[in-house]
């Protein structure tokens, strides 16, 4: 996480102010009636709010001798968590924490995270419960931080009508790189540097880096030597195309396209102004509630060979952090929440998708037609890099893409800079 060790040395200095203050703070004790509370700290509003409050009830039903203290903590997330450091470097963190995975590494590293491996032996806990991709993202050097929760998947979302217009067949979207190229070329409708319609940009919404890596058969990270791969040829051939499409449709052009769009009920793709792009299954929702009578589908992030599909996931977690008064009974918790009746009650509520493959089933993900295809990624996804500078190594992988779109360096170089920057930082 940037700037976190700066962050915890400050925390650190005011250990002593920091011990005797807050009120929502993680102080635990047994109460009158013999109960042990727990303080659970996340930033869940609206309908994941409720949610978390029915798996709280249900969990307090289930275990009468513990009591649940919600505290809602704003903006805890990626590069957000000042807070709950804080309270860590004070001596005094809440019991649990939900807590985005993507950072687990970082605070595992400074010690900042309850180490759960011997818990989960004991309980039999492990990584066959949930998909293998959460499990590992919750891992660091092959120790248990977290449990994981929820997650999400990446497909390209594309309109059918515009399929049809453009002579395509909506029921056969692209399945290679070279197919794409041509259905974004006929879909695409341009007078002079203005675009009325554009096919697709691949870097748009969630378009991220990582996912065209994989879509080539590149990797980023080996765990076993511990080394970036930023500059995999197939990473480095992912670069090049996007380089490469770039410049085919003006980088200015597009960028003029992009700069006037907006979001929720103008989004792009829900004006139909482009015919295709890389989302999430929160886009249903979006697409349900701003546009109910589009017509679209969606497909896997196309491959050059037209196989061996892949997607990436993040997702959230609850850990227990350093310090937690009440490990125990945080720790019951913890196997409840991530448990197949705390991920029905939560996903079913919040509408995310749970870890569980079977919890997914159960709730019916699997009978939509839209959402079905997210869900069946799933058991192949990859997640993002575990390691200490996961948010550094993101931001480069974000720049390098941007230079070559406009052409400031060769691929090769830029992604050979981001494997320098990031191991620099990482040694």
């Amino acid at each position: 996480m940037r700037h976190l060790k700066s962050i915890f040395l400050i925390a650190v200095s005011f250990l002593l102010l920091l011990s005797g203050c807050s009120s929502d703070s993680a102080s635990t004790k047994e109460s009158a009636d013999g109960k042990t509370t727990i303080t659970f700290w996340h930033p869940m509003t609206d309908i994941t709010g409720d949610a978390v409050k029915e798996v709280v009830k249900a969990f307090e039903k289930e275990n009468p001798d513990i009591k649940v203290k919600s505290v809602y903590i704003a903006n805890q997330g990626e590069g957000s968590n000042e807070k709950l450091l804080s309270s860590i470097a004070g001596g005094n963190p809440p019991d649990v924490a939900y807590f985005d995975r993507f950072e687990i590494a970082s605070w595992a590293a400074q010690g900042s995270l309850e180490d759960l491996s011997d818990l989960a032996k004991k309980d039999k806990i492990s990584k066959e419960n949930f998909y293998p991709f959460a499990w590992e993202e919750a891992t660091f050097e092959d120790k248990l931080y977290g449990l994981p929760t929820t997650t999400d998947s990446r497909l390209v979302y594309y309109n059918k009508k515009h399929f049809e217009k453009a002579g395509l067949d909506p029921e056969n979207p692209p399945k290679t790189i070279a197919e794409l190229e041509e259905a974004a070329e006929k879909l695409t409708i341009k007078k002079g540097k203005r675009f009325s319609q554009i096919g697709f940009i691949p870097w748009l919404d969630q378009g991220w880096f990582y996912g065209w890596g994989w879509a080539f058969g590149g990797d980023f990270y080996n765990p076993d030597t511990q080394e970036v791969t930023a500059d995999d040829p197939k990473n480095v051939e992912a670069l090049k195309w996007i380089a490469d499409y770039a410049k085919k449709y003006n980088i200015e052009d597009i960028t003029a396209f992009t700069n006037s769009q907006g979001t929720g009920a103008m989004d792009p793709f829900l004006t139909e102004q482009i015919s295709m792009k890389i989302s999430g299954p929160w886009t249903v929702s979006a697409i349900n509630k701003f546009k109910p009578d589009l017509e679209y589908g969606v497909f896997p992030i196309p491959t050059p060979t037209g196989d061996n599909y892949s997607t990436w996931s993040g997702g959230w977690s609850v850990v227990i952090p350093k310090g937690a008064k009440e490990k125990e009974a945080a720790w019951e918790f913890l196997k409840f929440f991530s448990g197949e009746e705390g991920q029905k009650i939560f996903s079913g509520i919040a509408k995310d998708f749970s870890i569980i493959d079977s919890v997914n089933e159960e709730l019916g993900y699997k009978d939509d037609p839209i959402l079905k295809e997210f869900v069946e990624i799933l058991p192949s996804s990859n997640h993002r890099p575990v390691m200490t500078q996961g948010s550094l190594y993101w931001n480069e992988l974000a720049s390098a893409v941007e230079n070559a779109t406009r052409g400031n360096g060769t691929p090769e170089e830029l992604l050979k800079k981001v494997n320098e920057k990031v191991e620099k930082s990482l040694k």
